[in-house]
């Protein structure tokens, strides 16, 4: 069941209504039944597996709670850490590790041909994360141990943040399920209105756009020039934009229609003047995560004061004309930091350059930030947007590229002046790209100014015939075309 289609409105709207008339433990059984319900759509046989997980944390989080042994506590924590991401690495890393290590092997002139059919569980990512920070945040003693089995299952399981987030805290979203907010008819107005732009963004513009993202990546790579590869980067990050921005609209709506409120997923990321900035905006919910459960235990393991593995670190920072000591040892978590984080995102090469393309980014901003070059003005933040974005889009090419091959050929044609000569694409994918970017641009300037003016009662006919136009749009296009890009993940 995905989002972009008619059955999972009618789920909702039942979900909904069973979950205000009910009392609070059937309400719990009913989320808890539902959300299964939600994933068995897609694999049945999968969702012993996310009880298992969930199981998994939730006894070991009793196991911490209940000794003050800190050798007890802590095999309880690794426990739930192997077991959690061994099945994670079954899942998802066995066939790339096995792949490597044939193709070393071939090196030697030894052959070996493994054949591993595994598919990927949905989500699975996403909910062992949420799950295993409940047990880290156990252990840390941030918070005590939930001791009602169904409950942390609901937790674990909920179905509008299930398969591709926001990544939630036990502090942001437990709590809420063990209490009911008073029905109210504005906050059900506003849940429906982020779940109609949400689909918007779907399957009125990310789907429409993905055909011209599809059609471009599947020319011979030997035939691009400099702005077609420049077209595609920006067009394909439109597309993951829209894609994923619309998903989290809609799972925040979803939570809004049972007076629950998730932290948001993204803020402008394209309007973002640095890659530190830009990470702040885009997919928050998993840079936090990855700030607080990796990059922060990294720095202590190496010794050095932890930042932030997005932006300027307080101590060890580039300073002069040449790296502190302490820089040279904050350069390793950080980038460790982000390589795991590319990894996360796909069983491929590529994943791990696009996240080590990004550590990159994010260790010379600290260099242009410590040597003060880019003046904190308005036209320093000009000169920054215009820097930041297109190296941001530059770095959707080996999220989207088959192969590192592929990515390092397109990569190498922005850097040639002679291949700015040529085009290979069809007219409309340039003006697509520009025209996109331009809505963008606007639509992030003055968000702010619009949400005032909508207050004003002559606003009224403008905004209905906008709701009519986004919602004729979502109408038409309404069906289950395609699965959302982070599915994958």
């Amino acid at each position: 069941m995905i989002f972009n289609s008619v059955t999972f409105l009618l789920f909702l709207s039942v979900s909904v209504a069973l979950y205000w008339v009910l009392p609070l433990r059937p309400r719990l059984w009913m989320l808890g039944i539902a959300s299964l319900m939600f994933y068995g759509f897609w694999r049945v046989d999968f969702v012993a597996l996310m009880l298992l997980s969930s199981g998994v944390d939730y006894v070991a989080a009793l196991g911490i709670s209940r000794t003050e042994d800190e050798r007890r506590r802590k095999a309880w924590l690794l426990t739930s850490l192997a077991i959690n991401f061994g099945l994670l690495f079954a899942f998802k890393y066995a066939g790339f590790t096995l792949d490597n290590a044939a193709n070393l092997l071939g090196l030697f002139g030894i052959e070996w041909h493994p054949k591993l059919d595994i598919v990927l569980p949905l989500g699975i990512s996403f909910y062992t994360f949420q799950s295993v920070s409940y047990t880290i945040d156990v252990y840390r003693k941030d918070r005590e141990a939930e001791r009602d089995y169904l409950m942390f299952v609901c937790f674990v399981t909920y179905f509008p943040q299930l398969v591709a987030g926001p990544i939630l805290r036990a502090s942001e979203l437990l709590d809420q399920l063990g209490t009911r907010s008073k029905w109210r008819a504005d906050e059900m107005v506003l849940g429906l209105r982020r779940i109609l732009f949400g689909l918007f963004l779907k399957v009125g513009l990310a789907d429409n756009i993905a055909a011209q993202v599809d059609d471009g990546f599947l020319q011979d790579v030997a035939f691009m020039h400099a702005l077609d590869v420049w077209t595609l980067a920006f067009l394909f990050g439109f597309q993951i934009y829209f894609d994923f921005a619309g998903y989290s609209q809609i799972a925040i709506g979803s939570a809004h229609l049972m007076g629950i409120r998730f932290p948001e997923n993204f803020d402008f990321p394209y309007l973002a003047t640095s890659p530190r900035e830009f990470w702040q905006r885009w997919h928050i919910s998993l840079s936090s995560w990855i700030r607080d459960y990796l990059y922060v235990p990294l720095s202590r393991h190496f010794g050095v004061s932890a930042g932030t593995p997005l932006g300027h670190s307080s101590e060890g920072g580039l300073v002069g004309t040449s790296l502190s000591p302490g820089a040279t040892r904050d350069a390793r978590p950080l980038m460790l930091t982000w390589i795991i984080m590319g990894f996360w995102h796909g069983a491929a090469w590529t994943f791990v350059l696009w996240g080590a393309y990004h550590g990159v980014l994010v260790l010379a901003h600290r260099a242009i930030r410590a040597r003060k070059l880019v003046p904190d003005t308005a036209l320093g933040n000009v000169l920054g947007w215009c820097v930041t974005l297109p190296l941001i889009m530059l770095g959707w090419i080996p999220f989207r590229a088959g192969s590192l091959e592929t990515t390092l050929v397109m990569w190498s044609r922005v850097l040639n002046p002679r291949e700015y000569l040529a085009l290979g694409l069809r007219e409309n994918s340039y003006l697509s790209a520009a025209t996109v970017l331009l809505l963008v641009t606007v639509a992030g300037l003055v968000s702010g100014r619009v949400a005032r003016w909508t207050e004003r009662p002559l606003s009224l006919p403008v905004l209905t015939a906008g709701y009519a136009f986004v919602i004729g749009v979502v109408i038409v296009m309404l069906r289950p075309i395609s699965q959302f890009i982070y599915f994958q993940f």
